[in-house]
């Protein structure tokens, strides 16, 4: 798992790489701008792009996951799941009521992808979360959230641009993947508040933010920061790591 080796330098044939199942959203018509009216009730998946992006250009295959899938039969084609950011989690799940300002949750995804984390674990596949996908291994793992952390999200930075730097432990993953540390963006609305006992902080920021886990039972890794959105996508260590393992 800490072993690092460098990208091929050929492409890969269509049918070699890693399938890397990637979640995502699901919405109607009505909430796209120009839908159409008569069939604004049609339910839609939404999948954000550049996480997509940077498994291809890491040597791995996304494959967008819909809502309406047998998931044990799925998980048994995929090498690979990317779990990626988006709303909150719903508080409940880890014993919270619900603070004030609060992002709505949305149950269907919540149930979904925990349910593809018992099965990937069943299967032994590893898995990358990114923002809210930290934050959901995190609860997968018992462990729970800051539900509202305005001092620590920068929104008002551009998605790509780093603002703060991560400091990794020694030892951990993350040290082997980025050294000692990195300078990462910040675009998020929640944080890890207690470590699951299933995991081991291996990253954090200045104020104590825990920005990196490691699972210390499967492949998993998880980040608080964007990389898919910053300018060093395509050689980020994170895609590499998980097309890697997913090759195993």
């Amino acid at each position: 798992m800490k072993s690092h080796s460098t990208r091929t330098s050929e492409p890969l044939r269509f049918g070699k790489r890693p399938l890397i199942g990637l979640p995502g959203r699901r919405k109607t018509g009505a909430d796209i701008v120009g839908f159409p009216e008569a069939i604004s009730e049609i339910p839609i998946d939404l999948y954000m792009t550049d996480y997509a992006r940077g498994v291809f250009e890491a040597g791995g295959l996304p494959v967008h996951l819909p809502f309406d899938i047998d998931i044990d039969e799925m998980i048994e084609l995929l090498d690979g799941l990317l779990m990626p950011g988006g709303t909150d989690i719903d508080p409940g799940l880890y014993g919270a009521a619900a603070d004030p300002e609060m992002i709505e949750p949305e149950s269907l995804r919540d149930d979904t992808e925990l349910a593809l984390l018992d099965a990937a674990a069943r299967a032994d596949l590893p898995v990358l979360g990114i923002c809210r996908g930290v934050q959901l291994l995190n609860v997968h793992g018992e462990g729970t959230l800051h539900q509202h952390v305005p001092a620590h999200a920068c929104w008002e930075a551009s998605a790509p641009e780093p603002v703060h730097d991560v400091e990794f432990a020694e030892g951990s993953v993350a040290r082997d993947l980025f050294g000692e540390r990195t300078a990462v963006n910040s675009f998020h609305h929640q944080t890890i508040a207690e470590v699951s006992r299933r995991y081991v902080a291996s990253g954090r920021s200045s104020d104590g933010t825990v920005e990196m886990i490691e699972s210390t039972e499967h492949r998993w890794l998880g980040v608080q920061w964007h990389p898919e959105m910053m300018a060093t996508r395509s050689e980020d260590p994170l895609f590499e790591w998980l097309v890697r393992e997913a090759r195993h």
